[in-house]
């Protein structure tokens, strides 16, 4: 299981689920990320916390913890 977290910078994958509950993943999917959009990674800063990326034109930036409950392919 390859999650947000594991994608280097430069690449470009497609969401395949969102792990967590209630809120949480309430709040990751209101953020535009849902099953099946295209993430491309822009930076990660140097301690990993936080993953910048860019989701349905803009850019987001999101927790290492966050990060970690998107599966992707």
């Amino acid at each position: 299981m390859k999650t947000l977290r594991d994608v280097a910078v430069g690449e470009t994958v497609t969401a395949k689920k969102l792990n967590g509950e209630g809120p949480v993943k309430r709040r990751i999917m209101d953020m535009g990320i849902t099953k099946g959009v295209q993430i491309y990674v822009r930076k990660v800063a140097p301690l990993g916390d936080p993953v910048e990326v860019t989701v349905r034109g803009y850019e987001l930036s999101l927790r290492k913890a966050d990060a970690e409950m998107i599966e992707v392919e």
